[in-house]
């Protein structure tokens, strides 16, 4: 499969956003889904994630405001952000794999696939 990752841009403190990841020459049906973000001089950080049977996990800082889902019918998974805070501000990027376990959902060396990122600016 193929990602590609789009959506970001500049929004103000408060509002929303809604990020697409668009696969090809897969589909999600089979994989495991996850988006993950890194700000300028930090680690990349587990956002959420999205397994085969529909469970959804989601990292603490974004818990409750942030919703990872899957469009089977358009072969895209999205990030719906909301009450955004300056400190959302990073690359977010897309990923997948089939082979994810449960316990290392949250890391990204279990993903065997990324998306380019696309950046999300928040301003106070």
């Amino acid at each position: 499969v193929q990602l590609q990752a789009y959506g970001g841009g500049l929004v103000q403190a408060g509002g929303s956003l809604r990020l697409s990841c668009a696969a090809s020459g897969d589909t999600f049906s089979g994989n495991n889904v996850a988006w993950f973000r890194q700000a300028p001089g930090k680690e990349r950080e587990f956002v959420a994630a999205l397994r085969r049977g529909g469970f959804t996990y989601y990292g603490d800082s974004v818990k409750g405001r942030f919703t990872i889902s899957v469009d089977k019918s358009k072969n895209t998974a999205y990030l719906q952000m909301s009450s955004l805070k300056p400190e959302d501000t990073a690359v977010y990027y897309c990923a997948a794999d089939r082979g994810v376990i449960l316990s290392s959902i949250r890391y990204s060396r279990s993903y065997g696939t990324w998306g380019q990122g696309t950046l999300v600016t928040v301003s106070s």
